[in-house]
């Protein structure tokens, strides 16, 4: 290949990367600052936002007094970076999700090429993450899983190019938006040890483990351990700088105890965490969308982030409803993808399948430990890029060339039928994800299943 052709593809790649990041990002903008209000969970979110661009720390915005939060601050002041440069209003608590949510499918495209080493692939994988409802609400709606998702995507980025130090950052920066960001943490840690020792074996070095663990461990904790406990404590600087902050005076009242040589903001920090970790594992409170892990794959209890009953849409009944649900064709078929994915792993050993499993593990199955907790079916926007490379993973098997270098026009049909349904069947649920006003038939007809109402 001449150079002249690797820049015409590389610039294709860029053209295409940009096309869909800029498609993205107008269907996440039109009409962004509608519905007015909050909406769902914007009402903490958006708020808090607000308090630390103006105070540093989240006060209760009518006492001024300091608020029990339960997540770390990152997210939020994503969110408060949008209300400083647009103002304090829907548009402006909206528009971080809607930007990163954006720049989430261009990183996706990269991602594909990396992994797969094919245009057609890394396209479909945009196609797919742009076409997936759960993402597109979650791009229009201030809540924090959007940039847990993005910040772990990021990270993920960072590790197939073998930076390290800037995936531990990432990382760092999603463990701070979301606890759940932790998984990916230890994940990736696990992962590149497991990776220093196969190529320690690969190189017939005496003794790979030990090697490993004297020249690679010390590395690879810095990078994966340290750095994201240097970035997690750094983003609570508003709380360190400003005493008015929830439980940042506590250890002043305490004169007596075994830890009394640590400082007191350290200390104060830790017990603000304690309490922060009992509501996380005692919350139980009944909410009618809450949904168990078992059935988040299939979409079997979506959330209805908002809903109203106008009268403005020429019919006797109305409904105007934004629910967060995943595109069905494209989850549903991601749970045949997944098996397909942990076959060939099984089979082959590929090196993508692996870590595809791997990444999607680290944000799902740590759930399932907590099946009693209020949990929602949302959630999954923290691992669904890796739902669609898995996908995208079990079409390049589709895709796989004969024994003679071809691929059969039924395969490259079939791929590409499937691409239009998702994109079709996406579009059949827009009224649902952007709010539209409808008749109230129509969204009868949309409501495919009992649960999903």
């Amino acid at each position: 290949m001449t150079i002249i052709e690797v820049d015409r593809r590389q610039l294709r790649d860029h053209l295409t990367a940009i096309g869909l990041g800029m498609a993205a990002l107008l269907l996440r903008v039109w009409h962004l600052g509608t519905p007015k209000g909050f909406v769902f969970d914007e009402v903490y979110y958006a708020q808090n936002a607000n308090s630390l661009l103006h105070h540093g720390v989240e006060l209760d915005p009518k006492t001024a007094a300091a608020q029990f939060i339960v997540h770390p601050p990152v997210g939020k002041w994503m969110i408060a970076l949008g209300i400083k440069i647009f103002g304090y209003h829907e548009f402006g608590w909206r528009i971080s999700a809607a930007v990163v949510g954006s720049l989430s499918i261009v990183m996706i495209f990269y991602i594909a090429k990396r992994l797969f080493n094919n245009y057609y692939l890394s396209l479909a994988a945009g196609i797919l993450m742009s076409a997936d409802g759960l993402h597109l609400v979650l791009s229009r709606t201030a809540l924090l899983d959007i940039f847990l998702m993005f910040f772990t995507l990021l990270g993920f980025f960072f590790l197939l190019r073998n930076q390290h130090f800037a995936a531990g950052i990432a990382i760092g920066l999603a463990a701070a938006t979301k606890w759940s960001g932790l998984y990916y943490l230890i994940a990736y840690f696990l992962f590149t040890l497991y990776v220093d020792y196969r190529q320690n074996k690969a190189l017939e070095i005496e003794n790979p483990l030990k090697v490993l663990l004297k020249e690679k461990l010390w590395k690879r904790a810095l990078q994966y351990i340290v750095i994201p406990i240097f970035v997690y404590m750094l983003s609570w600087a508003g709380w360190f700088f400003n005493t008015s902050g929830y439980d940042r005076n506590w250890a002043n009242s305490q004169k007596h105890g075994f830890f009394n040589f640590i400082p007191a903001p350290l200390r104060s920090l830790w017990h603000y965490h304690s309490e922060m970790w009992t509501f996380h594992t005692t919350l139980t409170a009944s909410h009618p969308y809450s949904a168990n892990p078992w059935g988040w794959l299939i979409m079997a209890r979506p959330t209805s982030f908002y809903y109203q009953a106008p009268h403005s849409c020429g019919a006797p009944a109305c409904a105007q409803e934004i629910v967060a649900l995943g595109t069905p064709l494209l989850w549903w078929s991601a749970v045949a993808a997944i098996a397909v994915t942990f076959g060939y792993w099984i089979a082959r050993r590929e090196w993508q399948s692996g870590l595809l499993l791997l990444s999607l593990a680290a944000g799902y199955l740590p759930w399932f430990n907590w099946q009693k907790r209020t949990i929602f079916n949302f959630y999954t926007i923290a691992f669904e890029p890796f739902i669609i490379l898995i996908v995208v993973f079990a079409l390049s098997k589709l895709l796989e060339p004969d024994e003679v270098g071809e691929i059969s026009k039924f395969r490259r049909y079939a791929s590409n039928t499937f691409l239009g349904l998702v994109v079709l069947n996406f579009l059949y649920f827009l009224p649902l994800y952007l709010g539209n006003v409808i008749t109230y038939h129509h969204w009868s007809s949309l409501m495919w299943f009992p649960s999903w109402i």
